[in-house]
This record gives structure tokens, C-alpha cells and sequence, in this order.
């Protein structure tokens, strides 16, 4: 048992926050499961949305993260928006700087 106080309100803090990050990763769990079964994209848009933000709490590995989002957006035909939660913004030629001539 700590004997500094602030080690005791440590352990309490620690209490609640290991029951709260068990209960998100118990909605996590059955949000995939659910997914799983029933194929419906609005069950894996909120599936993947979960993930995110497992990641975003260091609750589950970002690389985790990802394969368990692919399997799931293959489960359903889904916009490619919605499949990757991550989109890259794409540069096209109009967008992109004007490069600028060498000096002599």
C-alpha cells in the first residue's frame, strides 16, 4: 500500500480509469461483434468510429486499429469516405505551388 499521499490518490484515480477503459472496451468489442453480424454499414461506421478512438486513448494499437478497420470495410460496400476514417487529402495539379525559375 503507497504511503504518500499522492501515490494513495494515484491508486484511486487508477481504479476509475481501469473501470471506465473496461467498460469502452467492452462497447468496443460488441460494436465489432455486432458489425460482424449484421453487415450494416451504420454497425460499422460506429465500429471503426470506436476503433478511432480506442487508438486516440492508447486503449488498442494504432496498427490493430487499422487491420481490424479493413476487415470491416470489406464486410460491406461502403463510400470509400467512410471506409477510411484517415483520409488523405489528395494534391492535384491545379493546387499544387507554382514552381518558381532558377536565378542565374
Amino acid at each position: 500500500m503507497p504511503v504518500i499521499k499522492s501515490a494513495i490518490k494515484k491508486q484511486r484515480q487508477d481504479k476509475v480509469t481501469e473501470k471506465s477503459n473496461d467498460t469502452f472496451r467492452k462497447n468496443l468489442s460488441d460494436a465489432i461483434k455486432k458489425a460482424g453480424k449484421t453487415k450494416a454499414a451504420k454497425d460499422i461506421v460506429i465500429a471503426i468510429s470506436l476503433m478511432d478512438k480506442s487508438v486516440k486513448k492508447n486503449l488498442t494499437h494504432k496498427n490493430k486499429a487499422a487491420r481490424v478497420k479493413s476487415r470491416l470495410s470489406k464486410l460491406a460496400k461502403l463510400p470509400q469516405k467512410v471506409a477510411s476514417s484517415a483520409s488523405v487529402k489528395k494534391v492535384t495539379k491545379s493546387s499544387a505551388k507554382p514552381t518558381t525559375k532558377a536565378k542565374k
